[in-house]
């Protein structure tokens, strides 16, 4: 089986800020991910990412939040989106007055 992009696309929250999600189905796991799922899901203010979650071959599963990157634990795509959307909203909150 080929691999297959479930998503690809950008939300545009404002003229400042945007999120762009890519999710792939493999037909077998990266190394380190216990699942068939490839993802970059980015949070983008002023032209910087200021959240991202993926799992490039090797690392495994991970999100970056604060200019830190902390293991993240992968349950389905629809959770993945989820929380992806809770951190935007942590983050939008803690930087509200900047």
């Amino acid at each position: 089986m080929k691999a297959v992009q479930l998503i690809g696309t950008r939300i545009v929250y404002s003229e400042l800020a945007f999120a762009e999600l890519v999710l792939w189905r493999l037909s077998q796991p990266l190394e380190r991910s216990p699942h068939q799922f490839k993802y970059r899901l980015a949070y983008v203010v002023c032209g910087k990412c200021v959240l991202r979650y993926d799992n490039e071959a090797g690392k495994g599963d991970h999100r970056h939040f604060d200019d830190k990157e902390y293991t993240y634990v992968f349950t389905t795509p629809d959770q993945l989106i989820t929380d992806f959307q809770l951190e935007i909203a942590r983050w939008n909150n803690e930087n509200r007055h900047s």
